[in-house]
């Protein structure tokens, strides 16, 4: 199943797993993640979410890696591998795999638009305009501006990105995540234990810990604990599949994708032991998510925090670290899907997904928020489920034990492949039905 034509690779094995976990650590993670856990009661949606991240890491996450790696390719080619397989016939595999291409490439013209806002934010951060406004009005005026009047810094985000991808793997998308994931980490450290010197930030850090066990009879708790899992671990059948596709022989994948799931909770924790702190110290609670957290609510509370100005440039210099690591990860299976297509040079791929990422970008603007509610509701969910139906399924579980246990001395235990069969692809279909139901009223 594998294609013989010479593939570009990663250079290292923490290249490969910065840029997964430069992948995962997203907007979810920043903004989402410390809402949920402020509102469903620290600890009580913490146990639920981890639960949830250990099932994920240790099923979709491998599944996805492994099937990029056997098949030497992205979603399409992956697909039709699959079918071609069991069924003898490809065409069938290659056009179910067109969801999740379009699924990552309309996910990233969404994320470049918030890009955009970051690159904005943090222009302003240096400048010291952030640190200047007094109140939260003030802020939601500025935020309303930068939403409606933003192509200049929105088309520089997208020309930053596509220059890095356009180096290719190991020199492109390998160097950047080297330099930006750590940093990203690094920065984020310093914020959380700056703030542990911050008068009242403790009541922050206490609620982060805090377990309500009657919480845990909530079913809403374990819902949005496993939409939050399943979106941090970036599954869907895209940038996992596609990375993956880069991987040698000798990699051990089980013990990557621990890795990049570890990470990816560290990074999520860091982002509550930040904002939550400094939501505390400000006296406020934290019942927000969304862009009205990151661009309005926060920004205020870090503004009035003595040494504001500083935190806030620090804090925007993490987050644009984190919106350019998803976004490249995003846009790799649409470029990388035209070039095994049409047989295009990596430059030229990514300069046509990156024009079609600027006009369709700047065109939904307005709209960005339903955009992304779409794609991560629907689009999504529906390509991690089809990705883990062609390869745990389709594939047969011969095959997929055979690529999942690639260069390991020790085989994974007869509880993987059942477990994945059919734990993670419920799981996945759960998502689906789940977001589908919430976001129509229902649930």
């Amino acid at each position: 199943m594998a294609q013989s034509e010479k593939r570009d690779s990663w250079g290292s094995k923490w290249g490969f797993i910065l840029a997964c976990i430069g992948s995962a650590v997203g907007m979810g993670n920043i903004w989402l993640f410390p809402a949920r856990i402020s509102k469903y009661g620290g600890a009580t949606f913490l146990i639920p979410y981890l639960i949830f991240v250990a099932i994920i890491g240790s099923t979709g996450v491998i599944g996805e890696m492994a099937f990029g790696r056997a098949t030497r390719s992205g979603p399409v080619d992956a697909f039709g591998a699959a079918t071609q397989l069991r069924f003898g016939r490809e065409r069938p595999g290659r056009l179910w795999g067109l969801i999740p291409v379009v699924g990552s490439l309309a996910m990233a013209i969404g994320y470049s638009v918030v890009t955009g806002w970051i690159f904005k934010y943090t222009a302003d951060a240096l400048t010291g305009t952030l640190a200047a406004m007094e109140g939260a009005d003030a802020f939601s005026a500025h935020f309303e501006a930068v939403s409606s009047e933003n192509a200049l810094w929105q088309v520089l985000g997208m020309v930053v990105t596509i220059a890095i991808m356009a180096f290719g793997i190991g020199r492109g998308i390998e160097r950047a995540n080297k330099v930006m994931t750590p940093l990203f980490f690094l920065l984020f450290v310093g914020l959380a234990l700056y703030l542990v010197t911050v008068p009242g930030s403790a009541a922050g850090y206490r609620y982060i810990f805090v377990l309500e066990p009657r919480g845990l009879l909530d079913p809403m708790v374990w819902v949005y604990a496993l939409g939050q899992a399943f979106f941090s671990l970036s599954v869907a059948g895209n940038g996992t599949l596609i990375y993956g596709s880069y991987l040698s022989n000798d990699s051990n994948i089980p013990a990557d994708a621990r890795m990049v799931a570890v990470f990816d909770t560290c990074a999520a924790l860091l982002a509550a032991l930040v904002i939550i702190p400094a939501m505390a110290a400000a006296g406020q609670q934290l019942n927000n998510s969304g862009p009205g957290l990151m661009f309005i609510f926060l920004p205020n509370v870090l503004a009035a925090i003595p040494g504001g100005a500083i935190i806030l440039i620090i804090f925007f210099l993490a987050v644009i670290f984190a919106a350019l690591t998803s976004l490249i990860n995003l846009f790799e299976a649409p470029a990388a899907t035209l070039q095994e297509l049409f047989h295009l040079k990596r430059p030229a791929a990514v300069a046509v997904i990156g024009a079609i990422g600027i006009a369709v970008g700047l065109a939904i603007a307005p709209i960005v928020s339903d955009w992304m509610d779409v794609c991560s509701i629907y689009i999504c969910p529906l390509g991690a489920l089809l990705a883990a139906v062609m390869f745990f399924w389709v594939c047969g579980k011969d095959y997929v034990l055979r690529q999942v246990n690639l260069a390991r001395a020790k085989p994974l235990g007869p509880w993987f492949y059942p477990m994945a069969k059919y734990l993670f692809c419920g799981v996945t279909l759960a998502v689906l039905v789940l977001g589908a139901c919430i976001q129509g009223g229902i649930g």
